[in-house]
């Protein structure tokens, strides 16, 4: 299966007509944070296929036709401390913002981000049981600690992410937040059995679940 993630910044080429035809073999959409509703979607409607997304630290408020403000993405899904299985069969989880740094939204200290990670665990270990493993893909906004994150407050990464990774194992942590303006950046790192991305703008992964549903090692991509 084809995986379409986005986040942080629009892209012009997304957000034209000519989506469906660039992206008519994605199966599942992952919005990383910091878009607007209209963004996210517009994919859904363009693209016809599911959503899920956590909020940014950044927040976008728009209103409808009848003067209410909208607060969400109209057909997407919000995962912020769910757990979900999407009907492929995936397994996803997802934790929203970043480290606080100021009174905004979506802002939270490293202990509010353990609280987050811990309220997940309960639908984990169901997985578990269930399903044979904990999680397939753990989306966030913010990245975990010292992984692909900056020394200033607001991007340092997220002590609970790096701890969640090791125990749990997912195949991908997908996330955001961290803007890469050079080529020479890092955006993909193998932290254990995690494939931990960089999604800002925007990342087509191939995920064959084959080899996770048969208990088989994946091999890792080459870390740059």
């Amino acid at each position: 299966m084809k995986i379409l993630a986005v986040s942080d910044v629009e892209l012009g080429f997304i957000y034209q007509p000519q989506i469906q035809e660039r992206f008519e073999d994605v199966d599942l959409m992952i919005g990383c944070g910091d878009l607007p509703s209209y963004y996210l979607e517009f994919m859904v409607s363009t693209l016809n296929i599911p959503m899920y997304y956590v909020n940014g630290n950044h927040v976008y408020r728009s209103e409808t036709l009848t003067g209410e403000e909208k607060k969400f993405p109209w057909g997407a899904t919000n995962i912020h401390r769910r757990c979900i299985v999407d009907d492929t069969g995936v397994l996803i989880a997802g934790v929203e913002g970043s480290l606080r740094y100021n009174l905004s939204d979506y802002q939270y200290t490293q202990t509010e981000m353990w609280n987050h990670v811990y309220s997940l665990l309960p639908r984990l270990l169901f997985n578990k049981i269930r399903y044979g493993r904990y999680l397939d893909i753990f989306v966030s906004h913010a990245p975990p600690w010292k992984i692909h994150d900056q020394d200033d407050l607001p991007h340092q990464g997220i002590k609970a992410f790096r701890w969640f990774l090791d125990v749990f194992k997912p195949v991908y942590h997908l996330h955001g937040h961290v803007h890469i303006y050079r080529n020479d950046s890092i955006s993909k790192t193998r932290f254990n059995q995690t494939d931990v991305i960089n999604c800002y703008g925007y990342k087509e992964i191939l995920f064959d679940m084959e080899p996770v549903i048969s208990g088989l090692k994946r091999k890792p991509f080459n870390k740059y």
